[in-house]
């Protein structure tokens, strides 16, 4: 059992060097999104210059009271994916590389970057 999941955790981690070596090769930023059980992470990172542009989560305080007036963990990543949104509107951000992360592109990813893009971000 204990080898299954160190496979499965190999599998995974070189999938998203295969991943973020195709996605280094653009000019644009990335759109980098991070799940856990309870919260959505996202951020927008420079790769030319190894920093972050914009970063918004769940647990962000700004964004916290319509966080917990949520339903479902989709409606907290459409909320995170309108608030990335506008931050990078007033950073004049307007393309990204989305970067799944490895994740699936379905749920929590998949609400999150139709919100992102329904406010403003092409990708």
């Amino acid at each position: 059992m204990l080898k299954a999941k160190r496979e499965k955790k190999s599998r995974w981690k070189n999938k998203r060097a295969r991943v973020k070596h195709k996605l280094l090769k653009g000019t644009k930023n990335r759109l980098v999104v991070y799940r856990s059980n309870r919260n959505i992470f996202a951020q927008i990172v420079d790769d030319n210059s190894h920093t972050t542009l914009v970063s918004v989560s769940s647990i962000d305080k700004d964004i916290d009271e319509s966080i917990r007036s949520a339903d479902s963990k989709i409606q907290q990543s459409e909320l995170v994916g309108n608030a990335l949104a506008s931050k990078a509107k007033k950073k004049k951000i307007t393309e990204v590389i989305f970067d799944r992360n490895g994740y699936k592109y379905h749920g929590r990813v998949k609400a999150f970057a139709e919100a992102a893009r329904k406010g403003g971000l092409t990708f």
